[in-house]
């Protein structure tokens, strides 16, 4: 299967149904103990549904706000599909050919070293893609990681399409050839670590994975490639960096880092309970355990609430990246303040930043680690401010009860109860609720990558072991 690049009008056809989604029809049974959860299962599984398109799979980076496609919200959305079909939403022929559709349009899209008309460079892909065309969105980044979090949702469907019918065998096949086009080697930097990025106009981009976060799927996938892999020492490397971060960031000692993203992502897919590398193995820990009291120490800190934002508390925390309501320094209350648009927030002693803004996706694709924790503060928000902060895909992407002012926020509205919220929902902070939900449920992700062999051939050159 293949495609040619699809008109503007046919591009808009999968986002026609969307003012239906207000009132979800009956669900299968949930499997979840608390009915809000099994709301959020559903709500979430539907934003990847409803607004991508269904030709070609480009899952917009956020909604209502039309801007671009994102390849890591894509890589979560084929995740939503499977547990879509597993859960009864859809079924699983649906699941297959729009995951067949969008592997097929993605493989197909012009790669090279052009400064626009291509979707990426030596299997790569740009970080955001027009709806256009899919090629790249005006001059961003050829990105490692979001070409990770792709792939990694990419090579999960070939796990769980394991029929013998055409088109599940079309997606085991486009999603390896995806994964093995990906010359790895070409983001190794002489310090032997990867580059998070390069643009065709200037090269490689300063900044280099190091210290702990979402980049651990990157070097995995690199020195499992059966075609173009990097030498497996490239992994100690990036693990000497992590010292810097080990500490107890307001709760138990733990590898921290400051927004609750960075925690999440590789738990997606990997289940790193009762396995460790070197250096967990040599800090009595797996990875598990560590992104547990990351999320705790994370709610500890809303309890301390050493900067007096308002509403901050046991049940209302989770600091990550999301929206924020401008670019602004102002003086609310006698205090002055500090605060963003869309930035990565959170505390700890690597790049903190806090600026009262509160997001769901923390707290709730940490619920893995956290049911009791995380689920408290979902009951309690959604309590709290109502409607002003859950909709019809669940809970909006943040808000702030601090910014309450008069001052024009770059996006979002002012509340009476929550201050400013967020307008949209995005991709990358919809995708972790939902697969955080569905691995508490079943440990679906985890299983299928169980058996997925790349990812056990970067575990294995990582030197992961069994743990007690």
């Amino acid at each position: 299967m293949s495609f040619s690049p699809p008109s503007r009008r046919a591009l808009g056809l999968g986002l026609l149904s969307l003012g239906a989604c207000a009132h979800l029809p009956a669900t299968p049974a949930s499997g979840f103990s608390d009915p809000l959860l099994a709301d959020l299962h559903r709500r979430a599984f539907q934003f990847f549904w409803d607004i991508t398109d269904h030709r070609t799979g480009l899952t917009p980076d956020r909604w209502p706000t039309r801007t671009f496609s994102s390849v890591a919200a894509i890589g979560f959305a084929f995740n939503a599909y499977i547990i879509g079909a597993e859960s009864g939403y859809i079924r699983r022929e649906q699941a297959a050919e729009r995951t067949a559709n969008t592997l097929n349009f993605l493989y197909n899209l012009p790669q090279g070293d052009a400064v626009s008309g291509t979707a990426g460079y030596k299997g790569y892909f740009y970080h955001f893609l027009r709806f256009e065309d899919g090629t790249r969105y005006k001059t961003c980044e050829l990105s490692s990681v979001d070409t990770s979090l792709l792939l990694m949702g990419a090579l999960c469907a070939g796990q769980y399409f394991d029929r013998d019918t055409p088109v599940e065998r079309d997606i085991r096949r486009q999603s390896t050839a995806l994964y093995e086009r990906v010359d790895w080697t070409f983001m190794m930097r002489p310090s032997g670590r990867q580059t998070m990025g390069w643009h065709p106009e200037d090269g490689f981009i300063k900044a280099e994975w190091r210290g702990y976060n979402e980049g651990m799927m990157v070097y995995l996938l690199a020195m499992a490639s059966p075609t173009h892999p990097i030498n497996p020492n490239a992994y100690q490397v990036w693990c000497s960096t992590y010292e810097e971060s080990f500490g107890p960031n307001h709760g138990e000692p733990h590898l921290g880092f400051h927004a609750l993203f960075g925690h999440q992502y590789n738990h997606v897919w990997i289940d790193y309970r009762g396995i460790a590398d070197a250096y967990m193995r040599g800090k009595g820990l797996d990875y598990f355990e560590n992104s547990r009291r990351a999320t705790l120490a994370q709610r500890n800190y809303a309890v301390q609430n050493p900067m007096g934002f308002k509403d901050y508390g046991p049940d209302i925390w989770g600091f990550t990246a999301c929206d924020g309501p401008a670019d602004v320094k102002l003086t609310l209350d006698g205090v002055e303040r500090q605060f963003r648009s869309y930035s990565a927030r959170g505390p700890g002693d690597q790049h903190p930043f806090d600026d009262g803004t509160i997001a769901p996706t923390a707290a709730l694709g940490s619920i893995m680690f956290t049911p009791v924790e995380s689920l408290s503060a979902a009951k309690a928000m959604r309590a709290r401010y109502g409607a002003d902060i859950y909709g019809t895909y669940g809970f909006y992407d943040s808000f702030n009860p601090t910014f309450v002012t008069d001052y024009p926020s770059r996006e979002g509205h002012q509340t009476k109860s929550a201050g400013w919220v967020s307008n949209d929902y995005i991709g990358i902070d919809q995708g972790p609720i939902l697969c955080s939900l569905e691995n508490l449920r079943s440990g679906l992700l985890w299983r299928l990558m169980k058996g997925c062999a790349p990812i056990q051939r970067g575990l294995k050159l990582a030197g992961f072991e069994a743990v007690a």
